[in-house]
């Protein structure tokens, strides 16, 4: 077969600068980087010191007061509380005032029903009276910043309720 100008299509053969063919390299004859790192010198980003500041940081960001756990996203793993109060009942639940990494979406409402005790079928028929809707708890959604996973809601009380994080010993 022939290309234009009447040059052979089959593939020609050149020789490198030197004359010689490079060779496929052999995996055996390959330098791990780890056989380059000198372990006989410290690293420069190795702190023997950091566990301790960064126990000072913490204690510094909690003002003295002892938190039931440090609550992350289980989406990104963003801190989003450092102190917080666990749910006596419900052990995955969490209660904090203070945090950071967190949005509240305030175009959103939640309501819990008020309990009260059973009303006679006719009144559940006529639908929930503006008095109901009064009582009723409302809770606004909390999502991490980062993600933006909901991980809570924030009450009427300014107070989060975590239900959906990560929790890590303090």
């Amino acid at each position: 077969m022939q290309g234009v100008g009447g040059e052979h299509a089959a593939s020609e053969q050149r020789p490198t600068e030197s004359g010689v063919e490079p060779r496929p390299a052999d995996p055996w004859e390959l330098i791990s980087s780890d056989d380059e790192i000198d372990y006989s010198i410290k690293p420069e980003f190795y702190d023997p010191l950091l566990d301790e500041k960064d126990e000072q940081w913490m204690n510094k960001q909690r003002k003295g007061r002892i938190s039931d756990a440090v609550l992350s996203c289980p989406a990104c793993f963003t801190t989003l509380c450092f102190d917080c109060q666990r749910h006596e009942k419900y052990v995955t639940q969490y209660r904090a005032m203070f945090v950071v990494n967190c949005s509240v979406r305030t175009d959103q409402i939640l309501r819990e029903p008020s309990k009260r005790k059973r009303k006679s079928k006719k009144l559940i028929d006529s639908g929930k009276s503006q008095q109901d809707l009064d009582n009723d708890v409302i809770f606004r959604p909390v999502c991490c910043s980062v993600c933006s996973t909901e991980v809570g809601v924030f009450d009427k009380d300014e107070v989060y309720h975590f239900f959906n994080v990560i929790p890590s010993n303090s």
